[in-house]
Formats: C-alpha cells, structure tokens, sequence
C-alpha cells in the first residue's frame, strides 16, 4: 500500500514559518527607527538647551589682558574714564554706585586713571601701586577686585591701610612687581595726562564716544539719570558729525577745582 503524501501540510508548514519571520523582522525594524527617531530629537533639546544655557559673556569679546584697566565690554560704544584716588572717600562711596550704573548698561564700559592727590601722598601711590600689580599678575578682574578691596579697608583721607593688614591675594608674582619700580610708571603717566587735562579733583569722569572720538567732561561723582544724560548728548552729537571740526565748539569741560570733590 503507497501511503499519500501530505503535501498541503507541509507546503503549509512551509510557507507560515517565512510569514512570522517577516512579520517579526518588521517589528524589529519598527522598533529601531523609533528608537532612532527618539535618540534624534533628544541631540536636537539637547543641543538647543546648552545654546540657551550658554552664558551671555560669550559671545562677547574677551577682556583685554593688561592695562588699560576697564570693566564692563571692551567694545562698547561709550566709555566712562574715572580719575580716582584710592584714599579719596567721595571716590571710595562712589565706586559701588558707578560699577552698578555700568553693569546695567552695557553700551557703556568703565575705565580706571589714577590720579594720587597730594594731600593723600604716600597713601595713595602705594594704594594704586598694589592695585596695578595685583592686576598685573592676575589680570583685569583681579584689578577690579583688589580696587574694591582697598576701598572696603583703607581708613581713607590718606592714612592708608590698617598696620599689619596685608592683602589676601599677594602671590610671589605681586611681590616681585611691589618690590620694583614697574607700577610706578603707569600712576605717573597717568597723573600727568590729568594735570595736562586739567583735571585736579577726583572722582572725575570723561566720557568718550568709541566711534568719534569726542569727549565730555563731568566733574565729580554724577548720579545715573545725569550719567545717563550725558551718554546720550555725546552719541547723539557724534551721529550729527563724525568728529568736530576745529571750528565746532567742544564738548570737553576742564574741572578747575583741586582735591576730592563731591556733590
């Protein structure tokens, strides 16, 4: 007896292994692409939220390394330039005030000029002298620091630092620079450029427009709303000409008084 084969069983068998491979290959296939699609858009937050994050300083250009000694963006339109004594205590009230004004205006950066009154001498050369090294070594925040340290221990009115009182900060660095003449050079400079400028009272402020050139002299600590004034009337007369012609009348108002000023 020839037994029938079962062929629809086997051509069954046959053709429903191949249908769950397959339908098990497309699931595979469905899960990488979402997983794939899902790892997409977590690099897409995730890259969006490190730029959202990223400080605003950034894209901003770099402080320079050295003098000259400024606070706030280097490539801002104005600059206040303050002519100051570290034992001047209309000086030291005024710092806090002005750095505030400055950070929160940031088209206006601040830049420092000694100017040792002698009526403050020996204290306010070897105020300026320690500040200038200290930003030597450390560069532009650590000069800003050490101005601010000096403002918040000197006794003020020339008599200096309180014995013994060192600053925290005195690296080897700042020693070697305290023990030569290399700070000398900039505080006498800059104490002549004044003198030249007429300029005998601290705190003075000369503003000056990046583009143009022009400058406007402000003699003792001036408040915001007036500061702000007077950045205002110097860019709005630099948009009417590009520099003043020799002719034109100048902004600059030379102070005629000596000593500390106030207001």
């Amino acid at each position: 007896m020839i037994r029938r084969p079962h062929l629809p069983f086997e051509i069954e068998a046959h053709h429903r292994r191949p249908r769950k491979w397959r339908l098990r290959r497309s699931l595979i296939w469905s899960l990488a692409a979402l997983l794939l699609f899902g790892f997409a858009v977590w690099l897409v937050l995730r890259t969006q939220a490190g730029q959202s994050l990223r400080p605003v300083a950034s894209t901003a250009k770099e402080q320079p390394a050295g003098r000259p000694w400024i606070y706030g963006r280097p490539d801002a339109r104005v600059t206040v330039i303050e002519y100051a004594d570290l034992e001047c205590p209309f000086c030291r009230d005024y710092f806090p005030v002005l750095k505030r004004w400055i950070d929160e205006h940031p088209e206006v950066n601040w830049q420092w000029h000694h100017l040792p009154l002698a009526m403050h001498e020996p204290a306010a050369s070897a105020g300026a002298r320690l500040v200038e090294c200290v930003g030597e070594g450390g560069g532009q925040a650590a000069f800003w620091q050490a101005v601010e340290w000096v403002y918040a221990h000197t006794r003020g009115d020339g008599q200096g630092l309180p014995e013994g009182l060192a600053y925290p900060g005195l690296t080897p660095a700042v020693q070697q620079c305290l023990a030569s003449d290399r700070a000398d050079a900039p505080i006498r400079a800059q104490a002549a450029e004044a003198a030249k400028n007429g300029i005998l009272a601290t705190p003075t402020l000369r503003l000056r427009e990046r583009e143009t050139g022009k400058t406007l002299m402000l003699p003792g600590p001036v408040e915001g709303d007036a500061l702000l004034s007077a950045v205002d009337l110097l860019v709005s007369s630099g948009q009417e000409a590009a520099r003043p012609s020799p002719s034109s009348p100048s902004l600059d108002m030379p102070s005629t008084s000596t000593g500390n000023t106030s207001r």
